[in-house]
């Protein structure tokens, strides 16, 4: 891909629209975030923008001169959720006729989606897909002057769109967790997904920029750190992704680097290593399976065997002992028979998981899978995914019964009347009773367990 940066002297005109709009007090800002923690990461962009337009933010519609609500493609649920609330905002849009109301994020970027949106929400002012995010002072102040509803998309096509905007500001939701991203878009293509199509191709930032503002979170005091991209570990700056971790975790400071989403293929003993030696990175890994079965693998254009991500998935087992392991696991995919999904039930029985995150296919348009023969039924979809949770809870019920008498570092999320909550560096989620300040790690001594929280009470 060429010219994926954005120049700066771009960046810079569209901050300068901003600052022309901070010319009125008390507006502000609702954002409504669906889906993944891309869209969170994306969302406080937006919400430093419209900081620097100008604009508070609200978490109620009602109070806000400026609706963004940012979409998610990926499942239908998530498409539906976000509709239905864009449907609630007519009647605010009738009684307050200078609000203005934005739809972006991936639903933006597919056509279909798009015009049936507009077409049936003719209040939206503005949509503006992914790549467009940067400009959104520009969008704004069209939306004030133009009078007139506007789109705002790529015209090059899914295999070449996408940037990167550098030094935009941003407004963070934590004062103790952090997302960095560090890529965007996909280049695997599998058949269920639309990423690649809404996210555009893989492109990387630079590693400087990124190494700068993790330090600068860590001298901050952010005590959880997240590199986020769509395949995280197919990063491709000017330093491989282990290197990147490895540096991104040796600032001075106690803190949690953590990252999601990794794809097997690229899983490397590198990277298990540097999990392994580095203190601060993470003691999790994410490693999204889907299936336990190589035809069903092969259908979904995942570019591995069940062999090979065992193979993996055990190796780090081994090279990081008592790390957190997690995965996705797709149930109900087209053709895909009861033999074949015992295969997936037999794979999280092999591994033993901390936690499966289990989605209902449901089909995307435009992807392969959605014109595929021999569609699951929802309610045999349903019965595999209860079966799935069914097996996981004991696995993990398992797993946390360990814990109990031992003493494990957490940082702290909250705190009320010593009533405290947070989450290890294999981010188990922690309650306990205790003085730590939001922000602050403890120790604690977990004293029971349960399959996804463990309990207990802070040492010292």
């Amino acid at each position: 891909m060429n010219n994926i940066f954005v120049e700066a002297e771009q960046i810079k005109a569209q901050l300068e629209i901003a600052d022309k709009l901070n010319n009125k007090t008390d507006k502000k800002v609702c954002i409504l975030t669906f889906g993944c923690q891309q869209n969170e990461a994306d969302s406080e962009i937006l919400s430093g923008i419209c900081e620097k337009a100008g604009y508070g933010e609200t978490d109620d519609p009602k109070e806000a001169d400026l609706i963004l609500i940012n979409t998610c493609a990926i499942r239908e649920h998530a498409e539906l959720k976000a509709l239905s609330r864009t449907g609630q905002f007519k009647k605010l849009k009738e009684q307050n006729k200078e609000l203005l109301i934005g739809v972006c994020g991936c639903m933006a970027e597919q056509k279909e989606r798009r015009e049936a949106l507009m077409k049936s929400y003719p209040y939206v002012d503005f949509v503006f897909g992914t790549d467009k995010l940067y400009m959104l002072p520009q969008i704004i102040r069209n939306a004030k002057t133009a009078k007139k509803r506007s789109v705002y998309i790529s015209d090059l096509p899914h295999n070449e769109f996408g940037v990167i905007a550098e030094g935009l500001p941003l407004r963070r939701n934590s004062s103790h967790k952090a997302k960095v991203s560090i890529m965007y878009g996909c280049d695997n293509f599998c058949t269920y997904c639309v990423v690649p199509y809404v996210r555009g191709r893989e492109r990387s930032r630079e590693s400087g920029k990124i190494l700068a503002e993790v330090e600068n979170l860590v001298m901050r005091g952010y005590g959880d750190i997240m590199l986020l991209g769509q395949n995280v570990n197919s990063y491709k700056g000017d330093i491989s992704f282990p290197k990147l971790l490895e540096r991104a975790g040796s600032f001075n400071g106690e803190y949690f680097l953590r990252f999601m989403t990794s794809h097997p293929k690229d899983a490397s003993r590198e990277l298990f290593e540097v999990i392994r030696d580095v203190p601060n990175v993470a003691k999790q890994f994410h490693l999204p399976v889907q299936s336990g079965n190589n035809r069903v693998l092969s259908a979904m254009n995942r570019r591995y065997s069940r062999e090979k991500y065992l193979e993996k998935a055990l190796e780090i087992k081994s090279l990081v002992p008592g790390i957190t392991m997690t995965t996705d696991i797709i149930c109900g995919f087209p053709t895909e028979t009861e033999k074949e999904f015992l295969e997936t039930v037999d794979i999280i029985k092999q591994v033993e998981f901390d936690m499966i995150f289990t989605f209902l296919y449901s089909p995307r348009p435009g992807t392969p899978a959605a014109k595929m023969e021999d569609q699951i039924p929802h309610e045999e979809k349903v019965r595999r995914f209860e079966l799935l949770s069914s097996v996981q809870n004991d696995i993990a019920d398992k797993l946390n019964d360990k814990y109990v008498g031992k003493t494990v570092r957490v940082l702290c999320d909250s705190n009320e009347n010593g009533m405290c909550s947070g989450r290890t560096s294999g981010n188990k989620i922690v309650n306990f009773e205790g003085n730590a300040m939001v922000g602050t790690f403890a120790d604690v001594e977990i004293t029971s367990a349960a399959a996804y929280i463990l309990k207990g009470r802070e040492r010292g």
